[in-house]
């Protein structure tokens, strides 16, 4: 394997990802952080990362000897990430490398910001950068981890949480809901929304929703949601409501809650503010500055309400959003 992705090897001014790897790493989790930060993206036209691996051995061992990893960059790459990638693995039990864990605090120190996918939130609690702050983990690791780092505010039951300059997700899928997240937060909606379709993956699913949901197989007839989640998106300017939502489904309010929850883990009334919140988003990043006209075509009603709602969502108003990722922004 390349050290680098040679497409970024000169990239001047791009935002640089860094992934450690150490012995008896996860794949799937390293792959999701190579397919969101590591590939070429010419549908939008720039280099959204600079991406590398490194490994504090020349050859380092995959989760249950699946594969070895050779030709990667040494640990001291590191030291040149802005976001840096922690190591995660099933043997939560073992201690990780003090090397790693040394880096893990060197890149805390000087700014840079930790994520950590399913079991990362170990390292991360390890290197004691997460005291006092909240994380997200396996549901099935949430008793363990609890019991050795008691200082940590672990939320078992979400899906990933972003406290900033340091995030975390649950196992599996939801490293890549974190990454989209992480891409949404540096780029904006519209390239997010451009990085999932490559991958054909939901474009947002907020942190708090459920890392689990019931999924029974369904009876006939069919109770898939998409249907109507599709109807829906194709009217977000209409005055919406739960109830519009179930009459198309043809079921009550209260059985679209039901599916709602066990299909999506979150509620139609939920739902349908982050679907309006993304395309207001997008709006704003195709160059419409009329707050009104953003407001009224994505169907959050006033620029009073879309500054509440923009602000609790992304952080940011609306101005401060545009400046950021509007029009001829690079």
């Amino acid at each position: 394997m390349a050290k680098e992705s040679s497409h970024e090897a000169h990239a001047v001014g791009v935002h640089r990802v860094v992934v450690i790897v150490d012995e008896n790493s996860n794949p799937f989790e390293l792959g999701c952080a190579t397919e969101v930060f590591g590939l070429r993206r010419p549908e939008i036209g720039r280099d959204l990362y600079h991406f590398r691996l490194c490994s504090p051995e020349p050859r380092t061992a995959m989760r249950d000897g699946f594969f070895t990893l050779t030709g990667v960059a040494g640990l001291e790459v590191a030291d040149t990430a802005d976001t840096l990638i922690v190591p995660n693995r099933p043997d939560v039990e073992v201690p990780r490398r003090p090397a790693v864990l040394d880096a893990v605090r060197r890149a805390h120190a000087r700014g840079a910001r930790l994520m950590g996918f399913c079991s990362g939130a170990f390292t991360l609690a390890e290197a004691g950068v997460l005291d006092g702050r909240r994380a997200a983990a396996h549901w099935q690791w949430a008793d363990a981890f609890r019991a050795r780092f008691p200082a940590v505010h672990l939320e078992s039951d979400v899906l990933f949480v972003d406290d900033g300059d340091i995030l975390t997700a649950a196992g599996s899928a939801a490293a890549l809901d974190l990454g989209l997240h992480v891409v949404r937060r540096d780029h904006g909606a519209e390239v997010a929304n451009s990085v999932s379709r490559r991958l054909v993956f939901a474009a947002h699913r907020d942190g708090g929703q459920r890392q689990f949901v019931e999924r029974p197989v369904p009876d006939i007839p069919d109770e898939s949601l998409a249907p109507v989640l599709a109807w829906a998106q194709e009217r977000l300017d209409s005055p919406l409501t739960v109830s519009d939502l179930a009459t198309r489904a043809a079921v009550s309010p209260a059985t679209l809650h039901r599916r709602f929850r066990a299909q999506l883990g979150t509620t139609p009334l939920t739902w349908l503010t982050g679907e309006r919140l993304a395309l207001a988003c997008r709006l704003i990043e195709r160059g419409e500055s009329r707050l009104e006209i953003v407001a009224r075509r994505s169907g959050l009603g006033t620029a009073t309400n879309l500054r509440l709602l923009m602000r609790r969502d992304t952080g940011i108003t609306p101005s401060a959003y545009k400046r950021r990722f509007g029009p001829g922004v690079s």
